[in-house]
């Protein structure tokens, strides 16, 4: 029940990077599992994370994942 959102600068920069590197669908894997990994790690054991954003800077290692959380009482 997590909702993953690639912002249009994020699709941007993985198409951009898949195009340099002249890499067809196995190259645009490994750069999605290399974005995706560690969040498929940690989010399944935090119930309270409701929302996975991947901007730009994520595509580029400069940023952690945005995770929006359920607001607690």
């Amino acid at each position: 029940n997590v909702t993953l959102d690639f912002t249009e600068d994020a699709v941007r920069r993985v198409a951009e990077l898949t195009i340099e590197k002249e890499t067809g669908a196995r190259g645009l894997r490994a750069l999605m599992e290399k974005i995706l990994v560690p969040v498929m790690y940690s989010v399944p054991s935090d119930e309270t994370v409701t929302v996975v954003k991947i901007n730009a800077d994520v595509v580029d290692g400069k940023a952690e994942p945005i995770l929006e959380r359920k607001a607690t009482a």
